[in-house]
């Protein structure tokens, strides 16, 4: 129904009550963001962080649930493009933490964080209301070098200047940080 936020998925027929608050997501993010974690384990952080009754849904639904899980996530939006899921990442939800609630709190006229809650749809309305401003800034840069486009002067000479914030960080797992710590260490001389 149209204004109404979702606090429910139907999966094959059935409601099934979700956790709809705007942090639940962003766990949910973070966990996909996790290289320790497999693709099967990440899709069941997925699944338990987001449905209040998981153990409920039969085996036989998961696969809609995750559809309509991923769907939620979205925003309700449905991709039909192929090079949605292909496109590079522009926004790392933990790395752009501070920015990206800075920008929000402009937009709400208030500190999310501190709500007791908000539903994960009107957060995303937040987030794309907003401005120019820093978060911006940034992500039209990374959209940039993402499809090798050149950069403005001033692009180029802040990207120079913040290149630590501007680059997404590639987390590596506990194996492959050992292995960079080894080969470090191995160029250096020190094995």
């Amino acid at each position: 129904m149209i204004g109404r936020l979702p606090t429910t998925l139907k999966i094959n027929g059935v409601d099934r009550a979700i956790r709809s608050d705007f942090r639940v997501a962003l766990l949910i993010f973070q966990a996909y963001n996790d290289p320790e974690l497999s693709d099967l384990e990440k899709t069941w952080v997925m699944l338990d962080c987001l449905y209040e009754n998981l153990e409920d849904i039969p085996s036989e639904d998961i696969e809609e649930a995750c559809k309509q899980a991923v769907w939620f996530l979205d925003g309700g939006m449905v991709h039909e493009d192929s090079n949605y899921k292909k496109s590079k990442k522009v926004i790392d939800w933990e790395q752009d933490e501070q920015m990206i609630f800075s920008a929000v709190n402009k937009v709400a006229g208030k500190e999310t964080r501190a709500a007791e809650y908000v539903h994960w749809w009107t957060f995303l309305g937040y987030f794309n209301e907003i401005g120019e401003g820093l978060l911006t800034a940034v992500i039209n840069i990374r959209q940039k070098k993402n499809k090798g486009k050149k950069l403005e002067k001033y692009e180029q000479e802040f990207y120079r200047e913040n290149k630590a914030l501007i680059d997404i960080k590639k987390r590596l797992s506990a194996e492959e940080q050992a292995e960079k710590e080894y080969l470090e260490k191995l160029l250096n001389g020190e094995v």
